[in-house]
């Protein structure tokens, strides 16, 4: 099989808060990320993307996601909700999420570990800050780790 490049890897952001998808989309954007990006609102649809579900259903609009960025505190079905249902199933378990969420609480980065989740990380204040973590995430996910390949 192929060796995928770190370009073909889509990166899936679950966020509620139009204002953080915009910054994250930015921050992807200036740290010179190439990846696709593709963005859902909350668990419920973050699950029909992955499911090919709804509105989700054409795998070449949306394909299978290499690496999820995920907040917890959604509407519908929350980020702990939907790791716990991605981790439990064997097709979509292989994919790393890394939370990037406002809470610091710590019982929620205990809990989304103990869940499965590969980062936990809270999300900055400063756009400068945004894009700094940014490229670091793609430093690491894509130029330094080797991802498990699409199935």
């Amino acid at each position: 099989m192929a060796k995928q490049t770190h370009t073909s890897i889509v990166i899936l952001v679950a966020d509620d808060d139009a204002e953080d998808r915009m910054l994250v989309n930015d921050a992807l954007e200036e740290s010179r990320l190439a990846n696709m990006v593709h963005f859902v609102e909350d668990g419920e649809e973050l699950m029909d993307y992955l499911r090919n579900r709804g509105k989700y259903v054409d795998k070449a609009k949306y394909p299978s996601p290499g690496l999820i960025l995920l907040d917890l505190n959604m509407p519908r079905k929350d980020g702990r909700e939907a790791v716990k249902e991605i981790k439990a199933d064997p097709k979509l378990r292989i994919i790393p999420i890394v939370v990037l969420t406002t809470s610091k609480a710590e019982e929620d980065i205990i809990k989304t570990y103990d869940l499965g989740v590969s980062s936990f990380i809270t999300k900055p204040v400063t756009f400068s800050s945004m894009v700094e973590i940014m490229k670091t995430l793609g430093k690491y996910w894509f130029e330094i780790v080797e991802l498990p390949p699409k199935r």
